[in-house]
């Protein structure tokens, strides 16, 4: 299985409700406002990422790395 890019999910951040993002390298990532709602980021890398104002109701984050993500 192919995971997603970091360039891929911030191009596709408004339709990844539900995404298999499991172990994506998405540090850095701008995510503002992206509806990740019910996604899978077991193991994301998420480290810097901006996901202010994102949905991230029902989402998996079990072993994803937030450190200096920005969550508000």
């Amino acid at each position: 299985m192919k995971v997603m890019t970091k360039e891929e999910a911030e191009k596709n951040k408004g339709s990844l409700s539900g995404a298999d993002l499991c172990d994506a390298n998405l540090a850095g990532a701008d995510l503002r406002n992206a509806d990740l709602a019910g996604a899978y980021l077991r193991g994301a890398n998420l480290r810097g990422a901006d996901l202010c104002d994102a949905d991230l109701t029902g989402s998996n984050l079990r072993g994803a790395n937030l450190r200096g993500a920005n969550l508000t």
